[in-house]
């Protein structure tokens, strides 16, 4: 495949993600995207199995997210909303709100993840501030977390696993523990919050995956505990719903798998379909309330530029009446299935410590780490689009994945294991 003027003009321009740019591979060159493939410079196909980092839950293309968008293009693509108000943000709103269970029903805008997520921080500091608790500055999160990659999100991602190693000590540090995973744990934790509660303004976790870092599942059990344990020490408890929202781990929110609810959780990636970025840092109501004064020094003073943007809005409405047929749920119980059928032989594969699947999850977990770019290329040649990542190979594939293109993954998969 000769590749493209258009990205052998612009390479020498584009910083690209995660790579090292002396040395990594050139990218593939996608020119269009259609239900679970990309279509590669000169018609090739490749099967997404990562759902373009797991946005497209929905498939590339959906007509109804596509009609949604070009309906509000044509009246509003973008106005600000500090001081105006829009329909399609309102509504969205309203939705997520009745979506969501328990007191979750204040909803605050942003464009990425990662924003979201530092917005839910500052909530959760300035939550303590307006009640005139002193002293409450750090976070408590866990080891194998990710929360993105910005200054503040970098602080509670994995200290030692994680991607930011570089820049320990040039923010403030967080305080790091186990999950709960049993007893002991719990024990452990009860008595870290007891001695430096006094600290720490909000525990923040993914439920039930910890994804980014590896993958990494525990059961529903966890959060009870957790939430047990943020009550206890009268700190908010976050949930990071980024990846798991929307129906990745089989509930349409994996908080509903442990039937409790946090303070604050922080949605994005499939929030639109794989569309436009946008996220939320949606608040209960008692936190909602601390903020609700006759003091102006009291309000959030916060406001991405672009939050709450109409044609994101508008998609994620779209995406929203998918959620709401019920389809979705049969779509990753098949997902679901066939990932486990099809990765499970990968146990017999050489370095392979375990295998997994959660939902539309799944995972085959090495005992170093995999060459990434050697193995993208390898995946590239069988038919399928497919990144690793530390030690795992993973697909999440979107939801209405053919059955064909989910054996195309798993036997993809398979044969670079060297099982097929």
């Amino acid at each position: 495949m000769t590749d493209p003027q258009w990205l052998t003009a612009g390479a020498p321009h584009v910083w690209r993600p995660y790579c090292q740019m002396k040395t990594a591979q050139p990218p593939l060159p996608v020119v269009a995207t259609k239900g679970s493939r990309l279509v590669l410079e000169g018609g090739r196909e490749l099967v997404d199995g990562l759902a373009s980092w797991w946005t497209a839950c929905h498939g590339y293309n959906h007509p109804h997210i596509a009609d949604a968008l070009r309906a509000q293009i044509e009246t509003m693509p973008h106005v600000m909303f500090g001081g105006l108000a829009h329909e399609p943000a309102y509504r969205l709103a309203a939705r997520l709100a009745k979506l969501l269970p328990g007191e979750l029903d204040h909803v605050f805008f942003a464009e990425s993840g990662s924003v979201s997520v530092e917005i839910a921080m500052k909530m959760a500091l300035q939550f303590q501030i307006n009640r005139g608790v002193v002293g409450r500055t750090k976070f408590l999160a866990f080891r194998g977390g990710y929360h993105g990659d910005t200054l503040a999100t970098m602080t509670i991602c994995d200290p030692e696993e994680g991607m930011h190693s570089l820049f320990a000590g040039v923010m403030p540090d967080q305080v790091i523990a186990d999950l709960p995973r049993d007893t002991d744990g719990e024990e452990a934790l009860d008595a870290l919050l007891a001695a430096r509660g006094h600290e720490i303004a909000a525990i923040l976790v993914e439920p039930l995956v910890q994804g980014a870092g590896g993958m990494l599942l525990h059961p529903p059990e966890v959060l009870r505990v957790l939430r047990r344990l943020a009550d206890k020490h009268g700190v908010l408890l976050v949930f990071d719903e980024i990846f798991t929202g929307f129906g990745r781990t089989g509930t349409l929110f994996a908080m509903q798998a442990a039937g409790i609810e946090p303070d604050i959780v922080t949605l994005s990636k499939a929030l639109t379909g794989g569309t436009l970025p946008l996220s939320a840092a949606v608040a209960s109501r008692k936190v909602f309330e601390a903020f609700w004064s006759d003091d102006a020094g009291a309000a959030l003073m916060h406001g991405p530029t672009y939050m709450a943007n109409p044609l994101a809005c508008a998609a994620a409405n779209a995406s929203l009446d998918l959620f709401e047929d019920g389809n979705w749920a049969k779509d990753v119980a098949r997902v679901s299935a066939a990932l486990a059928q099809g990765l499970e032989p990968c146990r017999a594969g050489k370095g392979v410590v375990d295998v997994r699947t959660l939902g539309a999850i799944g995972v085959v977990e090495f005992d170093a780490l995999v060459a990434v770019g050697e193995l993208c290329a390898r995946f590239a040649e069988l038919g399928a689009w497919i990144r690793p990542m530390g030690k795992v190979i993973y697909l999440t594939p979107a939801f209405t994945t053919p059955d064909a293109d989910l054996e195309l993954l798993t036997s993809a998969v398979r044969k670079v294991v060297g099982v097929n």
